[in-house]
Parts: structure tokens; sequence; C-alpha cells
């Protein structure tokens, strides 16, 4: 019998366990869970802060091999990102939100780029909707100008343009892999060299914005963030946040302050807040207006909630200082 030739090991895809981080997102978690297990990760992690609809439970009883760690009280995403990375051993750690669903191939995919791209400290798969439609997920660090073309609205309408298209990363066609600045942190493939020479994740940040901060300071110690689309990931996304808009959108703006005070010049600071500022104060003109003329009962209810929201993320001063 002619022997089989084995494959170099340096060859071989860099070993990949996954981490899932979740909150109050049981059946989510679940489908999450069943498709790491269909694509055979080494070690598989789940941190749950202190959620109250019994995901714990449903991990202990549906999934044993999976090493549970329940904390006692919600310590935010980027501590629990970091005691999730830190129970794994492989080079490689798929840091996941609970609300994703893998493909078989998704590790193997994520293990050879690494492996293949030695200077990559994060590698971000392509996102998909539910719907199989593209999720955008990589983009320039932040300012003024960046936060003007996202929350306005206008790099909609610049997808239409093919000459402008590709010139922004909000916008292009994600068709390939590149070094970017940063991608949406809803599945990041880690290289725990990387992540443990930079001292893991900010854990000051307790939602939003800890991706953001990471590759920054990823960047200044010499690695690169790629956009990898050599598999893709399903993200549902808001599975835990949409119960509390007002609160998450607080903490957004709370998040962006820390970044622009630890990255930015306090002017740029400013600049970008002023601008995020005059972009809610039309939101609150826009669904006010929106409001009067509204004749159905469950549409009113809704844009009286909106309204109310962006009054009080406006009225709140000391949300807006640097």
């Amino acid at each position: 019998m002619e022997a089989t030739q084995s494959v170099p090991a340096a060859a071989q895809p860099l070993p990949v366990a996954v981490a899932v981080i979740s909150f109050n997102a049981r059946e989510v978690l679940q489908a999450c869970l069943d498709s790491v297990m269909a694509a055979g990760a080494v070690e598989t992690v789940v941190v749950d802060n202190a959620s109250t609809d019994a995901s714990a439970k449903m991990v202990r009883q549906r999934f044993p091999t999976v090493r549970l760690v329940a904390n006692d009280a919600n310590r935010g995403y980027g501590a629990a990102a970091n005691q999730a990375i830190n129970a794994c051993s492989s080079a490689v750690v798929l840091l996941l939100n609970s609300d994703t669903v893998l493909r078989p191939d998704a590790l193997r995919a994520l293990g050879a780029y690494l492996r293949a791209h030695p200077r990559a400290g994060v590698a971000g798969p392509g996102l998909v909707h539910p719907d199989g439609s593209l999720q955008r997920s990589t983009y320039p660090f932040p300012s003024a100008a960046d936060t003007f073309l996202g929350e306005s609205g206008l790099h909609v309408a610049l997808r239409a343009v093919p000459v402008l298209r590709e010139r922004f990363l909000r916008t292009w066609s994600h068709d390939r892999s590149r070094p970017v600045p940063w991608v949406l942190g809803a599945a990041l493939a880690i290289r725990r060299t990387a992540w443990a020479e930079v001292a893991g994740f900010d854990e000051g940040y307790f939602m939003y914005g800890e991706e953001v901060d990471l590759c920054r300071r990823l960047a200044a110690a010499g690695f690169e963030t790629h956009y990898a689309p050599v598999t893709t990931v399903v993200h549902l996304g808001g599975a835990s946040t949409a119960r509390a808009p007002v609160a998450m959108l607080r903490e957004f703006i709370v998040s962006k302050r820390r970044y622009l005070r630890r990255h930015d010049s306090r002017c740029a600071g400013i600049r970008l807040l002023m601008m995020l500022q005059t972009i809610y104060v039309a939101r609150l003109a826009r669904d006010a207006v929106r409001l009067r003329l509204a004749r159905d009962d469950d549409e009113r209810r809704q844009l009286h909630r909106s309204v109310t929201g962006w009054r009080a993320i406006l009225a709140e001063r000391a949300l807006w200082r640097l």
C-alpha cells in the first residue's frame, strides 16, 4: 500500500478555540453553540454575564463539553472577553457574540488565514444577515467626518456611485481580504500572542468600542487587523441590547468618550462629539414631526418613546463633555 503523505506542520491551520460572550440571549446562544460544535472547535468557553433567562442552565444541560464561566454580575463585554480568552489555551481564539452562527468550515479557514498572515493580530470573517445579505463590517478609526458619513446615512447613497463606493470602508464591496483599521466585534479571530502583548481588552469599556480600542492598540504595537472573508458568519444583531435602546445609546456615547480621551486630541474629540450631538438633535426633530403627524396608536407610542429617549440623552450635559 502506498504511504499517505503528511501535510507539513507549517501548512496546518492554527488551532482555533471559540469563546462566546452572552447576556440574556438563551435561544440564540443555543443556535450559536450548535454551530460551534458542528465546526469542531478544539475548545469552547462561554462567559455568561449574569443572565436571568436560564442561559447558564441551558449551557450546562445541552453542552456538557463547553466550559462555562457564570459571572454573578454583569462585568461588561471587555472584561468577559478577557475572562474567556484567558480560559483558552489555543493559539487563536474566535471571540463571538451569542447571536452568531458559524459555517462548518469557519475555524479551519480562519486558522489557515492567520497561519498565512503572521502580522495579523485580528482577522474578522465576512458577516452576513440572516437572509444571507452582506453585513458591512470594516471601518476607519473614529473621526467627525466618518461619524457624519455613517450616522447621517450618507454612506447608503454612496453605495450607488461606483466611482466613490470602493473608496470608503463603510461602502466598499467587501469582496476580498485586506488590512483595515478595525472590524466589527461580532466575530473576531484573535491571535493570543498579539492580544497578550497589548494586555487584552480594556475592561473600562462596558459595551461598545472594545474592538475599536483593541485594534488601535494592536496597530500601535505593530500588528495588523484584517478583513478575511475566507468564511462567513451569520450575525443576527441586537439580541441583548434591543430591550433597552436608551441605556445602550448612553453606553455607546460613554464608550466613544473613553476612546477619544485615550487615542485622539481634545480638539478632534470635541469635533466628533459635536457632530454626533448635531445628528441626534436632527433625529429628535424628525421624530417629533412624525409624532405630530402619526395617527396609528402603536406608531405614536413608538415615536413618543423615541422622542423621550433623544431628549433624555441630549439633556445629559456631562455625557457630552471631554
